[in-house]
């Protein structure tokens, strides 16, 4: 389907004004503790698993986090979304959630409970009240690149693995980006159409890590869905996976929200 084919690159579409927020949201503060936050909950995007955080997790555990990753199977949102909810209450504390790609629909759905302290948007969509990704990628603009997504298949979408790295892991080293081709995780269509009810980040601080040489969402979508959000952004040079290729990155970012989110607005 061509909706499908030219599924996420259309995001762009999204573009609300020229320039980005790069304040906290004014939205009414989270509960959340004055001191630093420290569990961390790592929510995954379509097309990989968790295992992809792996270098995310090293860097925190060893600076003192707690940290617990999500192995939602991209399915369904609200399957995910539950998913989610359980490695939140499970918890000892308050959550800095964080979601990667897709991963931001399920955090922004999951986000409002009450021991989330502040989101991070990692590459990812940060939907509004009734959107989705499917919805967010309905109308391409012009030139804008296309993922190259596959038909529909039994009702799920998987990426041309032999397009995979250009588009997805650009600048992960080739073999392990091969891998992740031949590793996909199918993604469902119901978990792309599933619409979020009452997004987290008009009530919780959120942080977003805009990727500048991203061709799965283009960056002109990500900086507009953060200034919508109200973020506190961050841009860097990378690709989609930037949590592989550049961990360091994402890590620094997780720990300031961690600090942060206890801070009020």
């Amino acid at each position: 389907m061509t909706q499908f084919r030219n599924l996420l690159a259309s995001a762009a579409a999204l573009t609300l004004a020229a320039g980005f927020a790069v304040a906290p949201a004014s939205a009414a503060p989270a509960s959340a503790s004055a001191k630093a936050v420290k569990n961390i909950v790592l929510v995954h995007g379509a097309f990989a698993d968790g295992s992809g955080w792996e270098g995310v997790y090293k860097i925190l555990t060893k600076d003192g986090y707690a940290v617990s990753i999500v192995q939602n199977p991209t399915t369904s949102l609200a399957g995910d979304v539950a998913i989610t909810k359980s490695a939140i209450a499970a918890a000892s504390g308050p959550v800095i959630l964080v979601g990667h790609s897709y991963g931001g629909v399920v955090i922004s759905e999951s986000g409002t409970d009450p021991k989330v302290a502040g989101l991070v948007y990692v590459a990812a969509f940060a939907p509004d009240t009734g959107e989705s990704v499917s919805s967010l990628s309905a109308n391409p603009p012009p030139g804008a690149v296309a993922p190259p997504i596959l038909p529909p298949k039994d009702g799920y979408l998987l990426l041309d693995r032999a397009k995979f790295a250009a588009a997805f892991a650009a600048d992960v080293p080739p073999a392990q980006a091969a891998f992740m081709a031949d590793a996909q995780v199918p993604w469902g269509l119901e978990a792309v159409g599933g619409k979020v009810t009452v997004p987290a980040w008009k009530t919780k601080h959120s942080w977003y890590l805009v990727t500048a040489d991203d061709r799965m969402i283009p960056p002109p979508a990500q900086r507009a869905m953060a200034k919508r959000a109200g973020a506190t952004v961050v841009e860097t040079v990378g690709s989609h996976a930037i949590y592989l290729s550049n961990p360091a990155v994402v890590a620094k970012l997780i720990e300031d929200a961690a600090e942060g989110a206890g801070q009020a607005k």
